[in-house]
């Protein structure tokens, strides 16, 4: 493979010491915080379709509330990798303070979100929308801050061999953490919490779950806080062949951005129509699966939480699915990362447009395993292609940056959808089968890629 460094740095390269071979009781702990953080996103995917439907906000105007956590992860994401590059706290570490500063914010708002109808707003008032608008960006703040920690820490202290397995673990327990959370709605209303309230109220099964999800992610992060020691600034730079040069080097975000290497930007691509499909299925795939198979379109009526709550199901699957398919990809040697890509892409595109075609409840499942499938790829290859064409200088900052392919294509998607959703004849399982176009588009993008070592 050829070498397109992303630091673009004329200095002589030191010779950089060999990473040690870490134990699987390391790589675990280093993502195991990842589980906790992982339910707090995919409560809110999974969810937030519902919560504002709930509370009253027209369905044409649902892409503004989707708009808000894409965009605060686009400025606190590179953020976070730009500082924490340069930060050491000696009894806690690089990643680790930023770790600790998001899951205590994201646990505070997770007990506020779900009561954004219980504070005496009114159905569709304007106090109970922005009060829910707020509090979902301040969830998505606090756990961009909480999230973007563990993929720099593989990138820190796992070497080349060890890095694929590293990812396929992160995503193991990402798509558990998301099966918990998908399906908590499910099992509530089962155990006999309340799945119906009062119009404009969230259903206590909604509300526990957001509760259960801010406990486990206490408990998850601090096994990682507490069971991972982070390599001393001295070593790292010895691991990542780093010189005084370049530590004393002052270099911008857009600096970077301007280094950074060729397939950065060619994953970007593929990212680009990817997270535009994913963020349809969160917007629209509650009410979509409400109307095929419940026939039901008011948010008030027992038939629209119902399917609500089975589209929790779905996602749960989905995720589920991605855990399979995530230990079969961290079996693929280098050569075969990207016919495996674009092939995982290729039937999540199948899953997403079965979708418009479907009215068995039972049949949709098919559909959200290819829909998982494509998951998998999507939350392993780029990381991993990714952090292997680059050097370590700058590693949490070009992370940071590479979180702007995720959250660019989501606000694109919902200022799109204004204008879209009209065009599909406001449909919402409209919205999900062009979805599935946009990520076929994206297994074709996969193409253009080429994969680099530093």
């Amino acid at each position: 493979m050829e070498n397109d460094s992303a630091q673009g740095n004329t200095a002589t390269t030191p010779k950089t010491k060999p990473m040690p071979k870490l134990s699987i009781a390391t790589i675990w702990m280093i993502s195991f915080g990842f589980f906790g953080v992982q339910m707090a996103f995919s409560l809110q995917s999974s969810q937030m379709g519902r919560i504002f439907q709930t509370l009253g906000a027209d369905p044409t105007k649902l892409g503004f509330f989707f708009i808000l956590p894409p965009l605060a992860g686009l400025v606190v994401q590179p953020l976070v990798g730009y500082y924490s590059d340069k930060t050491w706290m000696p009894k806690i570490g690089r990643r680790l303070p930023y770790l600790l500063m998001g899951s205590l914010v994201a646990v505070i708002v997770m007990f506020l979100l779900p009561n954004s109808g219980s504070l005496g707003f009114g159905y569709g008032s304007l106090a109970a929308l922005w009060f829910g608008a707020i509090t979902i960006l301040f969830m998505d703040l606090s756990s961009n801050v909480a999230m973007q920690p563990f993929k720099m820490m593989v990138g820190d202290m796992v070497n080349d061999e060890q890095k694929g397995f590293a990812y396929s673990i992160q995503s193991f327990l990402s798509n558990s953490g998301s099966v918990l959370a998908a399906i908590f709605p499910y099992l509530l209303t089962g155990l006999g919490v309340a799945n119906i309230a009062p119009k404009g109220v969230i259903p206590n099964s909604v509300i526990f779950s957001f509760y259960t999800g801010a406990v486990i992610l206490v408990i998850c992060s601090a096994f990682t806080i507490l069971r991972v020691k982070e390599y001393t600034p001295a070593e790292y730079n010895a691991y990542h062949g780093i010189t005084e040069a370049d530590v004393q080097e002052k270099v911008g975000l857009f600096t970077l951005l301007k280094r950074a290497p060729k397939v950065f930007w060619t994953l970007t691509l593929v990212q680009f129509f990817c997270w535009m499909a994913f963020q349809y299925l969160w917007t629209y795939g509650a009410g979509a699966v409400a109307k095929n198979v419940w026939r039901a379109t008011d948010p008030a009526s027992a038939g629209y939480q119902a399917g609500a709550n089975w589209f929790g199901v779905l996602s749960a699957i989905y995720a589920l699915a991605a855990v399979v398919w995530s230990l079969v990809l961290a079996k693929m040697p280098n050569d075969k990362h990207k016919p495996m890509y674009a092939t995982s892409l290729v039937l999540g595109a199948v899953g997403f447009a079965s979708i418009f075609v479907v009215h068995n409840q039972w049949v949709l499942i098919l559909s959200f395993c290819l829909i998982g499938i494509s998951w998998a790829a999507m939350t392993m290859f780029p990381f991993t292609i990714l952090t292997n064409a680059l050097s370590g200088a700058n590693m949490g900052s070009y992370l940071g940056l590479f979180n702007g392919s995720i959250c660019l294509p989501q606000i694109v998607a919902s200022v799109l959808s204004f204008a879209l959703f009209p065009l599909m004849g406001s449909s919402m399982p409209g919205m999900v089968l062009l979805a599935g176009i946009l990520m076929l588009v994206g297994a074709f993008s996969v193409s253009s890629i080429k994969e680099v070592f530093a």
